[in-house]
């Protein structure tokens, strides 16, 4: 883009809550629906490879952070590796699922949280890819000079969702007690955090910075239905007039048109979309897989992985697995936080040299979404 200057990511930061959480002990954390355990869980457990996670819960379902100040931790952690104070920061842009209310925005919760002066605000609320879409409103507002320095962050509380209150008396439990699978798989899968990005129209004096070299952000929701959801039933949820906020709180948790849900014969047919996509970036020119040294991909489950990388590997466009970097099986799938929470860990290993570029990849099947953010570290 003609007439805008370069921006830099100075400074990463992440915030885990709690201890990490074994596979066998996330029950506890969770709740058990009906008081009975999962039939589906353990299976749900092997597809995904996670073994540990965290939770903003004690074992017994109280929360110990929100969703805001997870992220407000997130920020202050990567205004810190930037060098900066959050009173520097003149730009926030937050990205969640859901955040802690319905209405204001997620950005001005954040804010509070933060609690330092004014600045511009954006709230992004999609699933995974509002990291990216938040990542790409700093990073323009920097590139245009607007503002010096500006963060994007992203967090989930995905656990409180998973509780058995969101499921019990709904028509997701049947008449033994068993939770219907579109439901139960997610709750073995996603776990809480928060990460963050501070950009610049400069790089930092010292170390390593990351030069973004652009951002794509491509929606397929023209193509598909909702494919990860919540606020509609499995019936209605291709009909935005049957949605919980038309029936009312209780008529829609009465038809477990609260909960998280997942249409897994979708998500087959999503998972091609993305790498359509990707291929299309490739022929086009705009990703080059040879000129990658460094591939973070975010994904929910090991098993989706394994699904990518059979329909890449006999492409032009497969990058050697190698080159993959990921903390899956230790954080679990943090949704929109996940890849700022993989590339904090990722530069904490030392690999990257300068010279190096990183190709960030997010997926998101909320309505068949995936995005892409490339890297050069320089420094």
């Amino acid at each position: 883009m003609s007439g805008l200057s370069e921006a830099y990511i100075t400074g990463v930061g992440s915030f885990l809550p709690g201890e990490p959480v074994s596979s066998a002990a996330m029950e506890a954390y969770l709740g058990r629906v009906g008081g009975r355990e999962s039939l589906f869980g353990r299976k749900a457990l092997r597809w995904n490879g996670v073994e540990t996670r965290h939770y903003a819960l004690t074992p017994d379902g109280t929360p110990t952070h929100s969703n805001a100040g997870m992220c407000a931790q997130a920020v202050r952690a990567a205004a810190d590796a930037a060098g900066l104070g959050v009173e520097e920061l003149s730009f926030l842009a937050a990205a969640t699922t859901q955040g802690d209310y319905l209405v204001p925005g997620h950005a001005a919760a954040v804010h509070g949280e933060l609690g330092c002066g004014p600045m511009e605000i954006a709230s992004f609320q999609s699933v995974c890819g509002s990291s990216l879409m938040a990542a790409k409103s700093a990073w323009l507002s920097v590139r245009a000079g607007e503002h010096a320095a500006a963060a994007a962050c992203a967090g989930e509380f995905s656990s409180r969702w998973f509780r058995p209150q969101f499921y019990e008396g709904t028509s997701l439990v049947d008449a033994k007690g068993r939770l219907r699978s579109e439901a139960d798989f997610l709750r073995f899968t996603l776990s809480d955090g928060a990460g963050a990005v501070v950009m610049e129209g400069k790089p930092r004096p010292d170390g390593l910075s990351l030069r973004v070299k652009f951002i794509d952000v491509v929606s397929l929701a023209g193509q598909f239905d909702p494919c990860m959801w919540a606020g509609a039933s499995l019936d209605d949820r291709t009909d935005p007039l049957a949605t919980w906020s038309h029936a009312g709180p209780a008529a829609a948790h009465a038809a477990g048109a609260v909960a998280l849900l997942q249409d897994f014969e979708l998500l087959k047919r999503v998972i091609r979309a993305w790498v359509g996509v990707y291929l299309k970036k490739v022929d086009e020119g705009r990703i080059d897989p040879a000129a990658v040294d460094h591939l973070l991909c975010h994904y929910s489950a090991r098993s989706l992985r394994e699904e990518i990388v059979s329909l890449l590997e006999k492409t032009a466009g497969m990058i050697p697995e190698a080159k993959w970097f990921s903390n899956l099986s230790t954080v679990g799938n943090i949704g929109s936080a996940s890849i700022w929470v993989m590339l904090d860990a990722f530069l904490k290993t030392g690999r990257l040299k300068p010279g190096q570029t990183v190709l960030c990849v997010v997926p998101e099947s909320g309505r068949a979404f995936v995005g892409f953010m490339l890297l050069e570290a320089v420094g």
